[in-house]
């Protein structure tokens, strides 16, 4: 089973997560999300194959997400809404994304990710 890892090489938990792959020998496909960027039918899919709520999916102590006054704004959008924002920009996700055939992870814990493997 080969994994789609979204990272941004630049982000401390992202090199920290493809460790963590690369040691526990998890085949994965590396993709960069801020130069290919989450597509809305891709992030809607994710959205509904995981458990999360789309609020989990926006980078919260991102720069971008603060400019932006998300804080107030997402409680007012629809879901469909703020799947469109995320679309806009890779900077507004939440890294490092962990896409399988059934398994969709957002931001990495390794506890979560070693029970979601089970490597």
């Amino acid at each position: 089973m080969k994994y789609l890892f979204l990272c941004y090489p630049g982000c401390t938990t992202c090199k920290k997560a493809k460790a963590w792959l690369d040691s526990s020998k998890v085949a994965y496909q590396e993709r960069n999300i801020k130069e290919e960027e989450p597509s809305e039918a891709e992030l809607t899919a994710w959205l509904q194959k995981s458990s999360y709520p789309s609020k989990r999916f926006f980078n919260t102590s991102g720069r971008l997400y603060r400019e932006l006054g998300l804080k107030d704004k997402l409680k007012n959008m629809s879901e469909a809404e703020q799947i469109k924002l995320l679309a806009t920009d890779g900077m507004l996700v939440k890294r490092p994304i962990l896409v399988g055939k059934d398994t969709v992870l957002v931001g990495f814990k390794e506890t979560e990710w070693e029970e979601a493997i089970k490597v």
